[in-house]
């Protein structure tokens, strides 16, 4: 029988106390305001150990007390929550026409949100724009960022440190742009599908909350899908997992046949925003033409305008049966420009389609609430996640850093 040493037994010592205060940390988080009789409650662990594990927490400036509870007969127990200035965390969204970004405190609570027209010609010009809105973010935090999401278009490729599959912003694709992101941005920092991430924010914030499995289905300028299996992101074997606009469908469509069609994507190239413009107009529609327009002439009854969002409802509806044979989701949230915006006109004709093309049983399809925030709710609630227990590794765990000091990749 071996005996452990002092110095085993003294890290043993040291392991459990971290995971004490750990424990106590996320019970802080999760509950609010809390007192010690209800930490020792929700851990398990004794009022001796919460009082240790508090103080320690409180000295590394995780948490403070906020007050006594009252209402109670007997001493007023002292309330704990954790100190939301200790982090902060940077979403971006970044798409075509469009860059928005929020900026949140530990707690949750969104102190600053703007969105900007994205300067999105050249992607050195958009990178610079990327770098100035996190400065300015970074400044109304007093300079403590301590982790920062980007969600966009395409799929990361660490080992070449560039993006595949983002056609829609020009330059996007080409070798080296996520290393010169990393030159610009002041704090580790994660690259993220902005769809995926709009899959998280609705699983924080919106209809996919407590749900296991469910996607969600962007239709814009694009077409992409998030999927959430058990309760997860499924990214698949190269982050690639919910690219649907490559699924291989409408080739009889003279769309189809363009030559952008490989590089955008079958689906896209039949679906998505300019190809709901393109098929208005080769109906018969004149002037000038938007997604919108379309919309909101079929909304008034137009004809032209009908049988356009007829046709776009008929592909959405050939690609979700696609996605409930392959995923049997509970429910389909559908976002976007088309996805959300024109989806009082859609959604109905793409659930009657669907019940039509699929014995398997339906599952609900719904608009996103989220509208356009979702992106940036999901990028916010991952960065939580990783910048709480950066915090906590970096002020409990002897990292070296004190909480929410921002540090460069």
């Amino acid at each position: 029988m071996t005996v452990p040493s002092g110095g085993e037994t003294a890290n043993t010592t040291s392991v459990l106390r971290i995971m004490n205060e750990r424990a106590v940390y996320e019970r802080i988080r999760l509950l609010g305001p809390v007192s010690r009789p209800q930490l020792a409650e929700a851990t398990g662990l004794s009022k001796p150990t919460i009082s240790l594990a508090l103080a320690d927490l409180e000295r590394a400036g995780l948490v403070r007390p906020v007050g006594h509870r009252t209402g109670n007969a007997g001493r007023a127990a002292l309330l704990y929550e954790i100190r939301p200035e200790a982090g902060w965390v940077i979403g971006l969204d970044v798409g075509r026409q469009w860059v928005r970004a929020a900026l949140v405190d530990l707690g949750g609570e969104i102190a600053v949100r703007e969105d900007v027209s994205a300067r999105s010609g050249d992607a050195g010009e958009l990178i610079d724009q990327l770098a100035e809105i996190v400065d300015s973010l970074a400044a109304a935090s007093g300079g403590q960022i301590t982790n920062i999401v980007l969600g966009t278009p395409g799929v990361y490729d660490p080992d070449n440190e560039r993006l595949h599959l983002a056609p829609n912003i020009p330059g996007w694709n080409e070798p080296g742009v996520t290393a010169k992101l990393a030159e610009r941005l002041p704090a580790p920092f994660a690259i993220e599908n902005d769809i995926a991430l709009a899959a998280l924010g609705e699983q924080g914030y919106g209809l996919g909350a407590d749900l296991r499995h469910f996607v969600y289905v962007s239709i814009g300028t694009g077409i992409g899908m998030g999927i959430i299996v058990d309760g997860r992101l499924y990214r698949g074997s190269r982050g690639a997992a919910g690219e649907i606009a490559f699924l291989p469908m409408g080739e009889t469509d003279p769309l189809a046949q363009a030559a952008d069609s490989r590089r955008h994507g079958m689906l896209e190239s039949v679906a998505s925003a300019p190809a709901v413009v393109a098929t208005a107009r080769r109906l018969g529609m004149t002037g000038e033409i938007t997604a919108k327009r379309v919309f909101d002439e079929a909304r008034d009854g137009d004809p032209v305008a009908v049988r356009a969002v007829a046709r776009e409802a008929d592909h959405v509806a050939h690609a979700l049966a696609g996605v409930v044979a392959l995923l049997d989701p509970e429910l389909i949230v559908l976002g976007g420009g088309i996805g959300g915006h024109g989806a009082d006109v859609l959604l109905d004709e793409v659930r009657d389609r669907l019940e039509t093309m699929t014995p398997l049983g339906t599952p609900r399809v719904e608009v996103s609430p989220l509208g356009d925030d979702a992106v940036v709710l999901g990028a916010l609630a991952t960065g939580l996640a990783t910048a709480r227990a950066l915090v906590f590794d970096r002020a409990i765990a002897g990292a070296g850093e004190g909480p929410g000091r921002a540090n460069r990749p």
